[in-house]
Parts: structure tokens; sequence; C-alpha cells
């Protein structure tokens, strides 16, 4: 198999770089592909992700229809000249999500464009498993990485929603699910990032494990690392929140602190993201949490990193995870660990108790009883921050991955050109 640098397109059809996993994923795995001395471009959605070390961001402007800062607003009349932006603004306003379908259109459209000498080795979606790429199937070898099957988040969000007009708008949200599915069929290799969602992305999907590769995320350990010179403050606990939906478990966790207060008054808890569901106010009010909850809103990655510092016990709530960085980042910077055993938290966490305590999903009382236990017990919150970081630091580095992800699209390249024979 040859070993000549590649081309790469990576592609995403959003990559906000202060919310969620995806704009860390294409920033890390790009940096590092572009290390390895291959040729990236990020072709991307707004909100653009970062990209650095000599890779190339290509904009593909979309209408940005959920920016909040102008949402659901009306296109000019110029916009709608274009019959992608027509379908995109229809979509939307009748409740779908159609960007991961037109982000793909406006790919294919530019991909064109391209002369052959300008064309790449491989393209690497990112989890739009739009229609387009069906178009380029025989042109150019295509990988995509799915984090995890969003057949999973539909679940789980019409199991929490109240009253029939919300799960139907969530259902109608969630059209574009049948597209993913059919696109991932077809398409020549697909990466995820731990075991639990291999297997549930065979099974939800119906594709062979055969065609699905691992390859864990990384974290970047000089960034999330642990600061001594800032002293923990007690019985202040962290959790990050990068979408308040009902995956991510957060309503447990708020009567867990709930429950905590009552024995410790003094007892604090800070969620790195924004507060972005009404529900949550009435939920801290009920529960006497007013001014015990802080959310940090939109904030840098160093702020990220003094505020797990500043903590006693990170918590990992969430009722899925395909991988989950949250907990990762969390025990590089050596704060002790209490998490679900959701998805494929085992594998981040390990299941030894060294680095982190697991507990069953969907429980307050599971997660404050171990809250409760590391609170008070500074000796082994120490032990477990230090065990921790060892483990990320050993088994989860953007290197790593990007190296395995060659491999990969090499796969996929001699398998087309097996195919043209």
């Amino acid at each position: 198999m040859s070993s000549a640098p590649l081309r790469i397109a990576l592609l995403s059809y959003r990559g906000n770089p202060q919310c969620g996993g995806q704009g860390i994923y294409i920033n890390y795995l790009s940096r590092e592909l572009a290390a390895l001395g291959h040729t990236v471009d990020v072709w991307s959605g707004q909100p653009y992700p970062e990209v650095n070390g000599g890779v190339r961001l290509c904009e593909v402007p979309s209408l940005d229809l959920w920016n909040e800062a102008q949402f659901f607003r009306t296109p000019t009349l110029r916009e709608l000249r274009d019959p992608i932006n027509v379908y995109e603004w229809m979509t939307t306003i009748t409740g779908a999500f159609p960007e991961p379908r037109t982000f793909t259109w406006r790919f294919v459209r530019e991909f064109k464009k391209l002369p052959p000498v300008q064309r790449y080795d491989v393209l690497h979606d990112n989890q739009a498993l739009g229609s387009g790429l069906s178009a380029l199937r025989s042109e150019v070898p295509i990988v995509t990485t799915i984090h995890h099957p969003i057949t999973v988040d539909r679940r789980i969000a019409l199991k929490a929603a109240k009253g029939i007009r919300k799960r139907l708008g969530l259902r109608r949200w969630y059209t574009f699910i049948p597209m993913q599915i059919r696109v991932a069929r077809q398409l020549d290799r697909i990466i995820t990032v731990s075991d639990k969602a291999r297997l549930d992305i065979a099974e939800e999907f119906e594709i062979p494990q055969s065609r699905i590769r691992v390859v864990p995320c990384g974290v970047d350990q000089n960034i999330f690392r642990p600061l001594p010179d800032v002293q923990r403050k007690p019985d202040r606990i962290i959790t990050t929140v990068s979408s308040n939906t009902p995956l991510k478990g957060l309503s447990y966790l708020l009567e867990a602190s709930a429950e905590l207060r009552r024995e410790r008054p003094s007892l604090t808890l800070t969620v790195i993201g924004r507060n972005g569901h009404k529900d949550t106010e009435s939920r801290l009010r009920a529960l006497n949490l007013n001014g015990a909850v802080r959310f940090t809103g939109w904030v840098t990655t160093e702020q990220i990193v003094n505020a797990y510092a500043e903590s006693s016990v990170a918590v990992v709530a969430s009722l899925y995870e395909g991988f989950g960085l949250p907990a990762a980042e969390a025990m590089a910077c050596q704060v002790p660990l209490v998490s679900t055993s959701a998805g494929a938290l085992p594998e981040v966490v390990g299941t030894d108790g060294a680095a982190g305590i697991l507990v069953q999903p969907g429980k307050s009382e599971s997660l404050a009883r171990p809250i409760r236990e590391l609170l008070d017990a500074p000796e082994r919150r120490q032990a477990m921050g230090v065990a921790g970081r060892q483990r990320v630091l050993s088994l989860f580095t953007w290197r790593r991955a990007a190296e395995r992800t060659v491999e990969i699209y090499r796969e996929a390249i001699e398998g087309m050109r097996a195919s043209r024979c």
C-alpha cells in the first residue's frame, strides 16, 4: 500500500469551535493530518471551525438560519435565486433540519468546478451523510465519521418530550435520519469513535460491522492539563453540557445537586455551556438551586481548563455518549470524575474505578452517592485525578487518531482501485 502524501477534503456541515464535539474533531484531526505531511482542506458551513497548522478552510456558506443573532431570518431575494437556498429556507420554516443535505449539495457543486489537478485522493465526511455525497461515489473514495447513531438522540428526546405537539415537532426535525442511514450504507468506509458506537451503528443503521473502523478521539494534553497554581474550591462540582438536551442528563445532576445541598449548603455546580432550555429555569427554582448553579455560556478553552482546576469533582451525567470528550478532558485536567456508564463512557473512563466512578444513568441518587463520597475523601480525589490523566496520556492522542485515520483512507483508496480493475 502506498505511503505517498494524500490530498484530503475534510467535510463538516457545521463546525462550531465553541459548542459540541464536531468543531473540536475537525480542528484537531485536520491539524494532525497536516502534521503527518498530507494536504488538508476543510470544507465547512457556518459556524466555521478553527483550523491551523497549514490547513486551508474552504467556506461553504449556507443561509445560517440557526444563527441565534438572526434566528430563522427571512432570506433576501438575491439569496432566493439559488434553488438550494429556497429548499433550505422552506424546509427549515416547516420545522425540519436540512443542513446536512444542503451542505453536501453545495459541496458537490463546488467540487465539480475543481480542475482535475486539484481533485482529492479521498473525501472524509464528518457525519453530514447528505444525499449529495451519493453523486460522487464513482469519482472519489468517501470515508465518513459517525460519532454515534443519531437515532439514539431521537429516541431519548421523544421519550422526554411532553405533549403531542412537542413530539410531532421532534419527529419533523429528525426527518433527515432516513437519508443519513441510506447514504451511510453506500459509502466506502465508516469510522466511529468507540466499540460501543460501532455496535450501535451496525444495529441501528443495519450496516455490517466489518465496514466500520474504530478510531478513538484524542485530547490536547498540552491545553487540557492540571493547573497546580489554581486552588480547588471545596464543594464545587462541574459538568459540560454542549447542548441542553435530555441526552446529556442534566436534570438528574440538578436533582443530585439539590440533594447534596441539603447536607452541604456551600455546594455549587458549574455548567460549561449555556442554559438553552426554558424548563431549566423553573427546574432550578423548584429545586431551590437559584444561585447555586452557574452556566458559563460560551467560554474559551483556557477558561474551561481554569474552571476544571477550581473544581473538586467533575460529573458526566449523559444518557448516551458515542465517545465522551468532556470525560476525557476532565481526566486530562486531573479532576476526579463521576460518570454514568451510558454508551461508550466505560471505554473512556475505564471500569476499574481508578480514573473515575461509573454509575447507572438516569438516576439522581446514583450520581449523588459517589459525588458525596469523593467530596469527603481528598486523598482519593487526588489519586483518581492522577490516574485519570495517565489514562488519557496513554490512550487518547490526536496523533494516534490521525495515523489510524490515514490507514483507513488508504483502505478506501485501494478498495476503489480494486473495484475498477
